[in-house]
């Protein structure tokens, strides 16, 4: 069994997605990033950035005791490994899943992450910002077009690595991004919309983006503001 700690955010819905698709048995754990959640001593124990998403395995492969992940990345490369499952197994194609999740992670992520941010979430408008954030975005869908060009997925079959960066690309409008402008992202984009796990995780998931939000200070201290001080507790 594991435990997942889940808020419907675009890295949230990676581990959903790797979870609907291919049925490991688990328990839902709610975590209102609004409610500050995310900051509590026993969540930051198990996920010492106080993000989500993370997992409590309770049947690690080694036998020990129940194990924490924390990083959707290392969430979703974990447990792929450990059930053989949304990995290929040829050692050149596994590592070419590792080299997408890896790009996922470090560029996909947080620069589409910016991009709404500064779209939704800012207090007030930061031109130069949201030009920054929404073209290096629109560069990386660029990237992922010209991968998709002429294969159904990022690696052989559907694996870790379109499953991460998928509900990066959901938001695509709310960023500014024309799909007609990457035809080969759009297929891809909608075949994975098509999947049967996909329609499930998604059903009543707002687009995080799509519009501007209204948020208290205390809204803004839970999701953006946590001090160094708190952090290092």
């Amino acid at each position: 069994m594991i435990d997942f700690y889940f808020a419907a955010t675009p890295n949230g819905l990676k581990v959903a997605l790797f979870l609907a698709e291919t049925g490991l048995a688990h328990r839902v754990v709610p975590v209102s990033l609004r409610g500050g959640e995310q900051h509590a001593a026993a969540f930051r124990a198990i996920s010492p950035n106080g993000k989500i998403p993370a997992i409590v395995d309770h049947a690690p492969a080694d036998g020990g005791a129940p194990l924490p992940v924390f990083e959707s990345g290392a969430i979703l490369w974990y447990l792929a490994e450990k059930h053989g499952v949304l990995l290929p197994a040829a050692p050149r194609a596994r590592l070419e899943v590792h080299e997408w999740l890896i790009w996922q992670v470090a560029g996909l992520g947080p620069m589409a992450g910016q991009a709404g941010h500064f779209s939704a979430h800012a207090p007030e408008p930061v031109p130069y910002a949201l030009e920054r954030y929404r073209r290096e975005t629109a560069r990386l869908y660029g990237v992922l077009d010209a991968r998709l060009a002429g294969r159904e997925f990022l690696v052989g079959d559907y694996s870790i690595a379109d499953l991460a960066a998928y509900p990066w690309v959901v938001p695509h409008a709310a960023l500014g991004h024309r799909l007609a402008d990457t035809p080969h992202l759009a297929r891809w984009l909608a075949a994975i919309a098509a999947r049967p796990a996909t329609q499930r995780v998604y059903a009543g998931v707002e687009d995080v983006y799509a519009r501007p939000r209204s948020l208290s200070d205390a809204d803004r201290r839970a999701l953006f503001g946590t001090p160094a001080a708190a952090a290092r507790a």
